[in-house]
């Protein structure tokens, strides 16, 4: 039986929601195929939890002690939205000490958690996305300047966080010396970008048994100012699947959502935000580590596509056991 570590946490203001993600992946993963245990990384240690008892990991190689007993781990099911689980830390870890995960690799996972280096890379394919100006803490910039360039109302969000966790919507002027210093509460890199007045989707893709495939469209309709973390995780948002369009942008929407997964070579589980504009879909954003929890997207897309939580668990699984490390390839 193999043993897996379903790992949970993290560093981030995300740590909530993960473990309310690790909880549903745990529960469908079948026990008679797979040994679970519950991995805590935080910021106060990692640990193994065990009927409420906690065992130190060995970072050396991820191992812990039980009884005397030392117990490695076959695979990692990571569940940990934000860092260090979603932006390639993580993922640099286990290939470095030779443990299978699950998921895309680490490159995947920096580019995607950078929101202007994954616009910028997918922009050379033809996708579209919002005009933006993107600005490190400390850099000087005139807020006059910024406005004039991508318009109001805009976005004010941080580069690199997830959950909508420091993002504003700017109305006016007054406003955007505000909403910059709560972007950069989360990071120190922030991206301004203009309003796209259109329908709001999220589309999950996979790769599953092998194949690309689109699992659902979402369409999101939010009862505050935009999909932020209330709409997201407290039912202040109308979640629509399938998503309420003409079936000639529903095949649009499929075919960009494919087309980025595929030109960023990822795999695995991935959830991507796109608005659609005059019938055109726009890249907003891709997450590599989608939530999990009751209230997430993500299994709504899959029980619409009627593909079992048990079997997206055993692929991902199977993708991570058969995954080749780059120097092996």
């Amino acid at each position: 039986m193999l043993r897996v570590a379903v790992v949970a946490g993290g560093y981030s203001d995300e740590s909530v929601i993960s473990l309310k993600s690790c909880e549903l992946i745990y529960a469908n993963l079948n026990p008679e195929k797979y040994d679970r245990t519950r991995v805590r990384i935080l910021k106060e240690g990692w640990y193994a939890e065990i009927d409420g008892e906690k065992f130190p990991i060995n970072k050396g190689d991820f191992s812990f002690e039980r009884n005397g007993e030392k117990i490695n781990f076959d695979v990692v099911f990571n569940t940990i939205h934000g860092t260090p689980g979603e932006d390639g830390y993580l993922q640099a870890y286990f290939e470095m000490i030779g443990l299978p995960y699950n998921g895309c690799p680490f490159y995947q996972s920096a580019l995607t958690f950078n929101k202007k280096d994954c616009i910028a890379v997918l922009s050379k394919y033809g996708i579209p996305h919002a005009k933006s100006v993107y600005i490190t803490k400390g850099d000087k910039y005139s807020a006059k300047e910024i406005i004039e360039n991508v318009g109001l109302p805009c976005f004010v969000k941080p580069n690199r966080s997830g959950s909508s966790l420091g993002i504003s919507k700017v109305q006016k002027l007054e406003d955007f010396e505000g909403a910059m210093e709560k972007a950069f509460h989360e990071d120190r890199e922030v991206l301004i970008e203009s309003f796209l007045d259109g329908t709001e989707v999220s589309v999950g893709v996979l790769n599953y048994k092998n194949e690309t495939i689109v699992l659902g469209i979402t369409e999101i309709v939010s009862h505050t100012e935009f999909f932020d973390y209330d709409a997201k995780y407290n039912g202040l948002s109308d979640e629509i699947t399938p998503a309420r369009i003409p079936s000639d942008v529903e095949k649009r929407v499929r075919e960009i959502a494919a087309k980025a997964y595929n030109c960023l070579n990822m795999t695995g589980f991935s959830r991507s935000e796109y608005i659609i504009v005059n019938g055109e879909p726009h890249f907003i954003e891709m997450n590599t580590l989608p939530g999990f929890s009751p209230a997430s997207i993500f299994p709504q897309q899959a029980a619409h596509a009627g593909i079992a939580l048990e079997d997206l668990m055993d692929s991902e699984i199977e993708l991570a056991l058969n995954r080749k490390s780059p120097w092996e390839e």
